[in-house]
């Protein structure tokens, strides 16, 4: 085998379709386009969800509900995943800092603390939210709680 013998395998390659070159071509006049339209305008494009004038499938399905835009999105830890947490990777103060090292939560994240569950670790808290449960066991356990904004 040699660099001037080298050619693509039968079949894998086709020629291109010379369009608008002459009528004896077959392809000439209107370049396999059709006869007037958009279609067969220079820069036409379809829609994106035109379905040939048949009713689109987002204007057929109804409307339901809304997006409530002030919605604040916590990520949720209850007492009780917050004492498996402190006994694993053992910490004293639950902050956003150390949940952020630890893979629990991401940069953006906002942290409340809810009362379910039982909490024996004497424990700082720095958290965006925590509920009036959670607030009386974490001082009843001896622990402090800082709500940062």
């Amino acid at each position: 085998m040699k660099l001037h013998n080298l050619q693509p395998a039968a079949g894998s390659t086709h020629k291109e379709k010379r369009l608008g070159r002459g009528e004896a071509s077959g392809k000439g006049g209107t370049s396999t386009k059709g006869n007037k339209g958009g279609q067969s305008r220079a820069g036409y494009q379809r829609k994106n969800a035109h379905e040939g004038g048949q009713m689109p499938i987002q204007r057929r399905i109804p409307k339901r509900g809304f997006k409530n835009n002030n919605r604040v999105a916590y990520k949720v830890f209850n007492l009780a995943q917050v004492q498996q947490i402190t006994e694993k990777y053992g910490i004293t103060e639950f902050s956003l800092e150390n949940l952020y090292i630890n893979g629990l939560v991401s940069r953006t994240d906002l942290v409340k603390v809810l009362g379910n569950g039982e909490l024996t670790a004497k424990i700082a808290f720095k958290v965006n939210a925590v509920s009036a449960a959670a607030k009386t066991a974490i001082e009843a356990a001896g622990g402090t709680v800082e709500v940062l904004n």
